[in-house]
């Protein structure tokens, strides 16, 4: 599915068990025109081995996804170096139609793919603790649920704490 330059395409079907959100993409993964392209990117691997999905998925065969229930989108559409180069106006837009496509798609789950995007989306400030696993609230009747995001420059968590982050969504989905 092709992307208008500087972006990635949306991975999205009604219904989906889970809609996995992305800040934005990067510089690489919108020249390739896949999500998660970077290979110092764990997501595709994390997928795979956290039991959200059988077998294992490149970024050119994200449309894979959605055999499996899933889909995939982004908060900002634009692709940065990295989040310092989004503005309000970036949230702000992204905030308005990232609501509209879990309206119009209706999942059952959706699962922030960072603690900064969740963050980002409800507007939270950098002093509220946000722990990654499922959150109080719910989004539009959807179960929220925050990952740790699998960006090689994320420091902040093991390979092996992301993984059994990703599989307590497994688990919630009753696939692990």
């Amino acid at each position: 599915m092709p992307s208008p330059k500087g972006t990635t395409p949306d991975i999205l079907a009604p219904g989906l068990d889970a809609l996995f959100i992305g800040i934005n993409p990067g510089l690489l993964s919108a020249q390739k025109g896949h999500n998660f392209a970077n290979p110092a990117n764990a997501f595709w691997r994390l997928l795979y081995e956290s039991g959200l999905v059988p077998s294992r998925i490149v970024p050119e065969e994200e449309h894979r996804l959605l055999d499996h229930g899933l889909g995939l989108t982004n908060l900002c559409a634009r692709a940065t170096r990295g989040v310092m180069d989004l503005g309000r106006e970036d949230y702000e837009a992204g905030r308005r139609i990232l609501t509209t496509k879990i309206h119009q798609i209706r999942p059952r789950m959706v699962v922030f793919v960072g603690i900064t995007v969740c963050r980002s989306y409800f507007a939270k400030k950098a002093s509220e603790p946000i722990p990654c696993g499922e959150q109080k609230e719910q989004l539009l009747g959807a179960r929220v649920f925050v990952v740790p995001n699998p960006s090689g420059r994320n420091a902040h968590f093991s390979y092996a704490e992301m993984l059994e982050h990703y599989r307590v969504v497994a688990r919630a989905l009753g696939r692990a």
